[in-house]
């Protein structure tokens, strides 16, 4: 295909018109994009459209058609790629599944499309891709990225169903997601070409010729005869910016957008709910357990080899000077920190999942049986509360954790209450049953009433919220939020 063609300048001509039109219609109806419409740059790439943070890739003889048999497909299309950058999906860890995670994505994003509902013209394809999402849904209305991806990849999705999604969600191309951001290279000059994918899907079914007075007259399409022309070049789209950059970029876009909806374009509603909802989860604090954990350690002796005060000098000159005799040895213990005296305080009462509980109390034993976690002797209480305590139980060793992990069972479901194990505790405290409590770890689903007094020792809630809500603790409590395929 000749680029400097008449009949290619003008394609493209009226390809990125029709961009620009997308681009101020969306800006028009949902003002609160304004920072990210303004982003893209439209640059040319052969067979595809898609991005790549930066830049808009489009073929104009894809927009071109899309645009002849839908009006308002470019501008849900435009709206789908926005989409993946605010939610950030192209920067995925590396550890994912690129096709289900590339799916999920689509997934997530056409939801938040149709809710966005721009045009007011629904896709023709609208109401198969909603009665697919509602099996995706825990909740109604609780549908997310992470959670879609979560079910694709737990394997009860057979593969043909995962075919068929694909058919009926993909939108745009994600190939320029997972190549290098290098300055000034192109994707022909980057190590291997990009893994091949199944046809894009950019052409929406036809679903009617609606007018608008603000359109491109599609006879001036028909008159470039490039409509149905076929791409014979293999040119490769520039790619500009480091990733990292880009991602920062990114991230205060979408930190800022979800500020904005939470407090002054309040007046969206309902209809930027799911895309609000993908804002908190892609921009909640991930936490890491096993270091929130390790904060309640203490200081102690270990006995184990200490290499880091262990002088060499001394050692091997003492061996060469008295030939089997050394001058110091290694000391045979260390100070360490680790958990000795702790309380892991269990909300039983009947909001809260008993299979979540046995989770979390497995993930909690993994992180302190570790080498440099866990005393030889300890001193844990694992209290088992509702509204009044149900269950004490001491733990010195290691082999009496795995005893009670193997026979544990759940007791209560009734009210919450937080209270009774503050009073128990402090009676624990007063019986001497503590020498020297480093803290206690309360897992709940945050619905309770906290005590008025706060506690001599470090005190933590860990909630397991899926809804995204943020519970209010005391301020003298440390919160931990987590998802429940965090534990």
């Amino acid at each position: 295909m000749d680029r400097t063609s008449p009949q290619f300048e003008k394609a493209d001509s009226l390809a990125r018109e029709i961009l620009k039109l997308a681009r101020n219609t969306l800006l028009i109806n949902l003002r609160f994009l304004d920072m990210a419409l303004s982003e893209f740059d439209y640059l040319y790439a052969p067979d595809m459209v898609g991005t790549d943070g930066k830049n808009l890739y489009y073929d104009p003889r894809l927009l071109l058609r899309a645009y002849k048999k839908d009006k308002n497909s470019v501008t849900r299309l435009y709206l789908h790629s926005l989409v993946h950058c605010i939610c950030r999906h192209m920067f995925a860890p590396a550890t994912v599944d690129r096709p289900l995670w590339d799916l999920a994505c689509d997934m997530a994003t056409e939801h938040i499309v149709a809710d966005l509902d721009v045009s007011g013209q629904p896709a023709a394809d609208q109401s198969a891709m909603h009665y697919e999402l509602r099996k995706f849904e825990d909740k109604p209305g609780q549908l997310t990225v992470e959670r879609i991806y979560t079910k694709l990849k737990s394997g009860r999705v057979p593969e043909e169903k995962i075919a068929q999604l694909r058919a009926l969600f993909v939108k745009d191309d994600h190939r320029l997601w997972y190549q290098r951001l290098d300055y000034g290279k192109t994707l022909s000059e980057e190590e291997g070409e990009p893994p091949e994918e199944e046809p894009v899907q950019l052409l929406q079914k036809a679903g009617g010729d609606h007018s608008d007075a603000n359109t491109i007259d599609t006879d001036e399409l028909e008159a470039t005869g490039y409509v149905l022309a076929d791409s014979g070049e293999e040119e490769k789209a520039q790619l500009l910016d480091p990733k990292k950059e880009l991602e920062r970029f990114w991230k205060d876009v979408s930190e800022r957008l979800q500020t904005d909806l939470e407090t002054t374009s309040l007046q969206f509603g309902e209809q930027a709910g799911s895309l609000l909802q993908n804002l908190r989860e892609v921009n909640r604090e991930k936490y890491d357990y096993s270091a929130f954990l390790r904060k309640f350690a203490v200081m102690g002796e270990s006995m184990v080899i200490n290499d880091d005060e262990f002088d060499y000098i001394y050692y091997t000159y003492g061996m060469k000077l008295f030939g089997n005799m050394p001058l110091i040895e290694p000391l045979e213990y260390k100070q360490v920190k680790r958990i000795r005296e702790f309380v892991i305080a269990i909300d039983t009462s009947g909001s809260v999942r008993g299979e979540l509980v046995q989770r979390f109390v497995q993930k909690t034993y993994n992180i302190l049986k570790q080498q440099e976690t866990f005393f030889t002797r300890i001193n844990l209480h694992i209290i088992q509360c509702d509204a009044a305590i149900q269950e004490d139980v001491k733990i010195t060793t290691q082999q009496e954790f795995d005893r009670y992990l193997q026979t544990m069972q759940l007791h209560g479901m009734g009210g919450t209450d937080y209270r009774p194990v503050f009073d128990y505790v402090e009676k624990l405290r007063q019986n001497h049953e503590f020498t020297n409590l480093k803290g206690l770890i309360y897992f709940t689903d945050g619905f309770g009433a906290y005590p008025a007094k706060q506690p001599d020792y470090p005190t933590a809630f860990v909630f397991v919220n899926d809804d995204l809500a943020n519970p209010q603790v005391p301020v003298w409590a440390i919160k931990l939020i987590l998802q429940s395929q965090d534990i």
